[in-house]
């Protein structure tokens, strides 16, 4: 009885009844009334399906003339997260002033933050130089709204300036340099925190899951193996969290093993990232049979696979050639798990057929997607075209390729390359000239290596090292080995105008072989090799390093921009399949 006259009551009564009797009562808010509508405006904001917008949850707030006040309007930007929020976020802003809440340090951030989430760093920019004395969480907020926007340089003067920094401070801008891809400023920032700083601001899981990423971007092992050491010297826990992380990073520096052993640490309480990762990183390897192996354990033990995980998956059957495979892992996504392709399954299925051959087949997935195809599609498609001399389809996705980014130069340079390779050089100096007038360069080709902690890059032609003379000496007697071993150039490889003599020289100084000839000049005989190469072996150097890796009974490892390659005793790990 008593509960349906409370159910009739005016929603002011209610309300009040409410936060006289409500057991976290806070007196700092200007009225019981205003500490129940915030509470409900929270729910509605926190809620992963809100019953109603809480924007209308505060509109029902003021007919019932509750005034806001400093809880209020925090709990409410948290809503507005993305560019199309912006105006709706503005007007908020407006309200904020009517009621002389600008002032509040508290609401200020939080504008700071709403502004950086819709994509204006301007506006929050403003809002930030509104503050006479802005306090730590200002500065955080605003180095953190240029970071969102890829304005690294901006955030780092910001930075540079503030008059304290707490973890928060640290953990933002090395995460924020991760996110614009400069991941060697993130290490080096990382550094510059421990000199600083020393045990004043101990790094945690943020900071260190963003040293992490920046190690496996960059293929620095060794650098990896010391934020590890460096994890565990700090007691910093290796939840599930971090120890994804180590498993991603491992993995993309080429230690398959180690990120084996983070994984079996982890326990049985591993999440779908974890199992994710793990399946992700055996893909990039060549181990296609574990991969499927340990899908299975994973749904013998109760864990559901999302879409990253089945990403995963299509990846180990493209590399590893598993056509039926593939077909059936995408049917089981939809059909079995729910699970909605996105158009990088998409890519991985037409990625399956081109490097099959089946190119018909690769034609009818890109014809009845559900959406329009993207420059990773026709890449996949023009990939397989290519390997399999289907000029025609090549063409086609070339021009899609130019038409969706005209300022791809990795567009232009495959179409010249075709033209290269039947030996149609008008039509070769046709596209290059059109790159010129254009102001499109083509990207060189890098390899990266790391050696007692520091990075070596090499490009092709090298002779910006130090050391330059040194490796070159090195290479001429790589080659001269390799040449009594029986080695020919494919000079097929070389797509440019030029004799058969100057494209033999151009093959052998490809950065990667710049970067092995450095590794057996500054390490003994017998240790492993590591490279990084952010383009696709060519065919003849992978000829060359499978012999390298035999005549000098080296280990040799090279991550390209598909995946790794392991060279042992004169063979890869790819089965020359990628």
């Amino acid at each position: 009885m008593r509960s349906a006259k409370l159910h009739q009551m005016r929603p002011s009564a209610s309300t009040k009844l409410v936060s006289l009797t409500h057991p976290t009562l806070n007196f700092a808010h200007r009225t019981f009334e205003s500490f129940v509508w915030n509470n409900i405006i929270r729910a509605h904001a926190q809620s992963a399906v809100p019953l109603r917008p809480p924007l209308s949850v505060f509109a029902r707030m003021r007919s019932h003339g509750v005034e806001p006040d400093f809880h209020t309007f925090p709990f409410l930007l948290q809503c507005f997260d993305s560019a199309p929020h912006l105006q709706s976020g503005r007007q908020i802003h407006a309200q904020v002033f009517a009621f002389g809440l600008d002032r509040d340090a508290f609401v200020r951030t939080c504008l700071i933050n709403m502004y950086s989430s819709c994509h204006d760093a301007g506006l929050a920019r403003r809002v930030f130089d509104e503050i006479a004395e802005p306090d730590l969480p200002s500065w955080n907020s605003i180095v953190n709204a240029c970071l969102k926007v890829g304005r690294s340089d901006a955030a780092r003067a910001l930075f540079d300036e503030m008059p304290e920094k707490n973890v928060i401070s640290w953990s933002c801008m090395i995460n924020g340099y991760v996110r614009c891809g400069e991941f060697k400023e993130a290490l080096a920032l990382f550094r510059e925190m421990q000199l600083a700083e020393g045990d004043l601001v101990r790094p945690n899981e943020f900071t260190m899951s963003g040293v992490l990423s920046a190690c496996g971007r960059l293929g620095a092992l060794e650098h990896g193996k010391w934020a590890h050491a460096y994890i565990d010297k700090c007691g910093i826990e290796v939840d599930v969290v971090l120890g994804t992380c180590l498993i991603d990073m491992y993995a993309k520096c080429g230690s398959i093993e180690r990120a084996r052993l983070v994984f079996g640490n982890l326990g049985p309480n591993k999440d779908v990232m974890a199992w994710s990762a793990m399946i992700s990183g055996l893909a990039m390897h060549g181990h296609a049979g574990e991969c499927l192996d340990l899908f299975s354990d994973m749904r013998q033990q109760g864990v559901k696979p999302n879409s990253v995980t089945y990403l995963g998956i299509l990846c180990a059957c493209v590399h590893g050639g598993l056509v039926s495979q593939g077909k059936e892992f995408f049917r089981k996504m939809s059909e079995e798990h729910g699970i909605t392709p996105m158009i990088q399954h998409y890519g991985c299925l037409v990625d399956l057929f081109g490097r099959a051959g089946l190119l018909k087949e690769a034609w009818t997935v890109v014809k009845s997607m559900p959406m329009e195809p993207d420059v990773l599609i026709w890449g996949a498609l023009l990939s397989g075209s290519r390997t399999h001399g289907d000029i025609e389809t090549c063409e086609i996705a070339l021009r899609k390729l130019i038409q969706l980014d005209p300022g791809n130069s990795g567009a232009y340079v495959l179409l010249s390359n075709v033209y290269a390779k039947l030996s149609r050089w008008n039509e070769v100096r046709q596209v290059r000239n059109l790159m010129e007038a254009k102001g499109i360069y083509k990207v060189p080709g890098c390899s990266l290596v790391e050696l007692d902690g520091i990075l070596h890059e090499f490009f092709v032609g090298d002779d910006s090292h130090p050391e330059t003379k040194e490796i070159y000496m090195m290479l001429d007697e790589i080659m001269t080995k390799l040449k009594k071993a029986g080695y020919v150039g494919n000079t097929k490889e070389v797509l440019l105008d030029l004799d058969e003599e100057a494209k033999e020289l151009a093959l052998s100084l490809h950065s990667e072989r710049l970067a092995i000839a450095f590794c057996f000049l500054k390490t003994s005989a017998g240790t492993p090799v590591r490279i990084i190469k952010n383009l696709r072996i060519c065919g003849d150097c992978h000829v060359a390093i499978k012999m390298i890796s035999n005549v000098y009974r080296r280990e040799i490892v090279i991550r390209d921009c598909n995946r790794f390659h392991h060279f042992n005793e004169g063979v890869c790990s790819c089965k020359d399949f990628w």
